[in-house]
Parts: structure tokens; sequence; C-alpha cells
């Protein structure tokens, strides 16, 4: 042994710092088994657990189970999202504390074991060999916590999954579901389905016919589209839902529109006085912007008649957020449908608290007095008359009530923002709404979540004076580091052949 020690150069030798290696490597294996960390570099940390769900995750008191069921053989695109799914779910394991675990089904009876929790098989064309076949693949997921289970039956994207699950795991160890209500007042048929399927993902939902009292246990009413004053019931419902510490969420404009005659009338209604004594004024008048949605526009194209899309002023997109504000941090873009001007209501100051949300760009104008809904330049000169900026289309309003409550309301001037066949059907808008409810009833542990997960990411308008500058970069651009390589080249060779000549001449 002694002989054999004296043999080693240890100071040459790779031994002891190989054996160095290995008991680091060992150390730092076993600490990442308990300490859980991840250095994530992208742009709003897609990659890592958002403090909202470490929140909900803290909730959690006792054992909660995720089974994931995924096939095998998966084509490549897939096979990620099921190593994007093994990482998070391991972040969610770690940070829990051992109160959550999870597992993957072995593919020995996995269909079976799956359609038991509630998930089905896929079918996906897949092409492989060179021809395309189908195949029956599974990619869910069941959660189970104490004798409840949720279920994401199909994972085919990674984008907002972080969100579905710490929804899922919210909903499992939630005690008492919020409950808010979808106001209807008298002669409104109008349900708002789409926003009722959103909002049942985390709430307990139910319309209310305004003429009866408000339940004692509802949190937040949202309403909206009103075209007629309210009846005395009415007002009275109203007006005892707020005196108790209700919140609001209202989405209303001034002014009635019809597209299809291309007329437009001012709304009469004391909504509006309703609204004045909550702190809003909305503006007599239809925003318009020049960052905006598109309609079909009929035009004669020779012998035919053809639609063609033309921009639509009076449909703004929304990409102005006020960024302090948790609701709209995260989000990117929305768009409205004839929205009209909020103001603060000047009999307000000094005792509510407002705060816009959202706003126009800096192109942006009103129609007031005539509207002329008409999309064509050529009829309507006013709609592209962009000589405002900013103005204000979302905002909320605090203040404190007469039996010293608190009060939250809500408001966004589109009379259009929650109906099934106008604004209801945007995700955008699903997300600034949950975020909404979410806020009014003191629940935000979700907001911040439902932000990052929009991957709406449009390009910024440029002036046209800059995009002939980038036009003329990028065609010369490659021509002078072409020349320029060449002029490096040539004088490299020169340089080299005068050496030579040194040398040998």
């Amino acid at each position: 042994m002694n002989f054999f020690l004296k043999k080693i150069d240890f100071k040459r030798s790779v031994l002891i710092p190989g054996l160095l290696l290995f008991i680091i490597l060992l150390l730092l294996n076993s600490i990442s088994t308990s300490r859980f960390f991840r250095i994530d570099l992208t742009d709003n940390n897609i990659f890592s657990l958002s403090t909202s769900s470490k929140s909900v995750v803290k909730e959690i008191d006792d054992l909660l189970t995720m089974k994931v069921y995924f096939s095998d053989d998966l084509p490549g695109e897939y096979a990620n999202n099921r190593r994007y799914l093994q990482d998070i779910l391991e972040e969610y394991a770690a940070i829990s504390k051992g109160n959550i675990k999870f597992e993957f089904a072995s593919q020995d009876k996995l269909e079976e074991e799956a359609q038991k929790s509630g998930i089905m098989p896929l079918q996906l064309q897949v092409i492989e060999n060179d021809k395309v076949e189908v195949k029956r693949v599974l990619m869910g997921m069941a959660i189970l916590f104490e004798d409840n289970k949720e279920v994401l039956p199909v994972i085919q994207t990674t984008t907002g999954l972080e969100y579905e699950i710490t929804t899922k795991i919210k909903k499992l160890v939630e005690t008492n579901k919020p409950s808010v209500a979808i106001a209807q007042p008298d002669g409104q048929k109008e349900q708002y389905q789409s926003i009722q399927n959103v909002l049942r993902q985390r709430y307990d939902v139910r319309v209310v016919k305004l003429n009866d009292p408000i339940p004692l246990d509802i949190s937040a009413i949202l309403i909206g589209g009103i075209t007629d004053s309210l009846n005395s019931n009415e007002k009275k419902n109203l007006s005892q839902f707020m005196e108790r510490g209700g919140n609001m969420f209202v989405s209303q404009n001034r002014v009635k529109t019809n597209l299809q005659i291309q007329q437009a009338v001012p709304i009469q209604s004391d909504i509006f006085d309703i609204l004045q004594k909550y702190g809003f004024y909305i503006e007599e008048n239809l925003v318009t912007d020049k960052i905006c949605g598109r309609v079909n526009v009929q035009q004669q194209m020779g012998p035919l008649r053809m639609n063609v899309p033309m921009e639509y002023p009076l449909l703004p997109i929304i990409r102005s957020f006020n960024d302090e504000e948790p609701i709209v941090s995260g989000l990117e873009q929305m768009q409205l449908i004839f929205p009209s001007e909020i103001k603060q209501d000047s009999s307000s100051f000094g005792s509510v608290n407002f705060t816009p949300l959202f706003f126009t760009s800096e192109q942006s104008g009103e129609l007031k007095g005539s509207y002329n809904l008409s999309p064509d330049p050529q009829q309507n000169p006013f709609i592209r008359m962009f000589n405002k900026s900013n103005q204000i289309l979302g905002a909320r309003t605090e203040f404190t009530n007469a039996s010293g409550t608190l009060n939250q309301v809500i408001l966004v001037s589109d009379s259009e923002f929650m109906a099934d066949n106008g604004g209801g059907r945007s995700p955008e808008n699903h997300i600034f709404i949950l975020n909404s409810i979410d806020y009014l009833i003191g629940d935000q542990d979700l907001i911040a979540l439902r932000s990052r997960e929009i991957t709406s990411r449009p390009l910024q308008d440029i002036s046209d004076t800059s995009k002939r500058s980038w036009k003329w970069v990028n065609i010369s651009a490659p021509s002078l580091l072409i020349i320029g390589f060449g002029l490096v080249r040539i004088r490299r060779q020169k340089n080299r052949s005068n050496v030579l000549e040194e040398l040998y001449g």
C-alpha cells in the first residue's frame, strides 16, 4: 500500500481532483433533492412557477396527488410537452413540502386507467416513414385531493398550462367557492353565456333578475348593455346591494349603434346618473382609434362585388394599460366595440378614488353630435380624424358609502364587452373580466398568472420614415458586410505575401 502511494505523483495525478469533483457533485445532488431552484431567463419567467401558484400551493394542508396519463410514442412536439409537464410538476412538488406527489401512469393498461379517471384517448395525424398515420394517444392528467378530483383531459400545448393546473388545485382546496351574479334588468334578454362559462371555472355563477333582491351571499355582480332606465325596484335592489358592501362590474357605453343601417343615437337611461354617483362620467361620443380592428366592406371589383377587409376606427384595439394596476399590468391587447370616453365625475373629486385602467393610443379621436358609422373614408372623413390621445375607456373607483363599508366599481365603456355576439368571445376580454372579479372580491392569487400566459405579441406600429430607413438598411447591410469581408481578406492576403517576400525574397 505504501509502495502504491509512493508511486503516485499527487501534484500531477488526476485522481485527487477527480475524487473531489465526485464528492462535490454528490453533495450538490443530495442538496438539490430537498432544495429546488431554477434560473429562468425567459421574458416573463414562463418556465418557473409564479408567486400566485406558490401562494395557492401553500393552502394545501393534506396530500394532493397528480396522476399523469401520457402515451410513450408521442410525436416530437407532444413529447416536448411531456418533458415540460414533468419539469413543472417537479417544481410544484418541491415547493409543497411533501403535500404534492405526482406520478406518470404505467403504460400497462394505460388507456383503461385513464378512462376510469375521465380521460379519453385522442386521435392524432402524424407523418412516419413518409406516410400519414392516425395514432391513438393519451395526453391528460387527474388531480386528486381528499375525496374530490379535477381533470385536465387533454394537454396539447404548454401555453396556459400552469394557470390550468393552479386553477384546478385552487378549486380542490377552496372550502367556500365565491358567488357572483349576472344581473338582468327588466326586458334584457342577453345572458352572456360565454362569460358565464368562463366565470364558472372559479365561481358559483347565477343569473339574477334585478327586479328581485340580490341574495346576501353574492360578492359581486356584472351588469351591462342597458338601453333604458331602471324601474324603482331595480334601483332600490341595486342600491341595497351596494350599501351592504357589494361590488360591481359594468360594461356600458353612451351611444346605441346599429351597423346595419349605419346609424347611432344617444342612450337615454338613469344608469348614467347611478354611475355618476360612483364617480364615473361617460361622454356622449364614440371613440375612434388609428389602431383598430377590421370589417368587411362590399366594393365593386370590375363586374363583381366583393367583401374587402377595411380598418374600422370605431373598433379600437387597446394596447395602452396602467402598469401599476394588477388587473391589467400583464395584459397586452384587448378590442372594444363602439366605446365612449370615460372621465371622473367632477362632483366626486375628493370622495371617490378614481383609477384609469386602459386608454386609446396616441392617435385617436371621437364622433360627437352626428354619428356616421360608414367605414368608407370617402363617405365618412371624420372617422379618420385623430386629434386626441390617451382617452380612458376602462376605469375603476372605490369609495366608502353612507353605512361605512367600502365599495368598488369597474367600468368598461363598451355595452357589447360581455355579449356573446361581441367582446364576450375574446380570450383577452375573458382574462380582464376574471381579473376584475378576482380584484372585486379580494382574491388576487391568479391575476398575475392569467396575464402572463397571454401570447398575443402584436408588432408595434412605426412611422413611414422609419419603415423606409429599415428597408434600406436591410437592402444595403448584406452587401456592405460582404464587401467588408472581401476587403479584410484582401488585406490579410497582402500582408501574408509581404511576409513571404521578406522570408524568401
